[in-house]
């Protein structure tokens, strides 16, 4: 026996195995990279599993949902409920180093600091200013193609250097 450790609880083991589900959109991250997996608690009937979507109305939530419904039973975790938590509202400065470095390995750019906001957020219909690397070849000649790709939670870059295409997951 090794002296200063301690037996996992099966709530430690429902949030080791919720934490390895992989996101549906960025299937590098899983859900604890990404910041949505916010709470797994034991309740008496089985497991109930508090996530927060990435944005209001992300079409990712019912896969989400399924997945770790799914995940924990085929572990043994009976009736397993997820709930969705709005507030406080998941923010890109959740997604953990190891999240952010997978991000990176996959060809994708990072979020940098999410912007704060006291009061109203203000709403601009012009694209961002980001001051952005290239994850491919690092270099910091990259233009935006377009706002939105293929998730909303992302933008499309072209770098100048090599000339190589990449999404940039936003700063929310």
């Amino acid at each position: 026996m090794v002296r200063g450790t301690s037996t996992p609880t099966r709530a430690d083991r429902a949030r080791e195995v919720a934490a390895t589900v992989s996101d549906p959109e960025m299937p590098m991250l899983t859900l604890a990279d990404l910041g949505v997996l916010r709470d797994v608690e034991i309740v008496p009937d089985g497991v109930v599993v508090t996530i927060t979507p990435t944005y209001s109305g992300c079409p990712a939530m019912a896969t989400m949902r399924d997945d770790l419904v799914h995940r924990l039973q085929d572990e043994g975790f009976g009736a397993v409920q997820v709930r969705v938590s709005l507030s406080p509202a998941w923010t890109s400065d959740w997604i953990s180093a190891r999240g952010r470095r997978a991000l990176a390995e996959h060809g994708l750019s990072a979020p940098g600091p999410a912007p704060v906001h006291a009061g109203p957020v203000p709403l601009s219909l012009f694209p961002v200013r980001r001051a952005l690397t290239c994850p491919r070849c690092g270099s910091g000649d990259v233009e935006l193609t377009s706002e939105f790709g293929p998730t909303a939670c992302k933008a499309l870059y072209r770098c100048a250097s090599c000339l190589e295409p990449f999404e940039h997951v936003k700063e929310i």
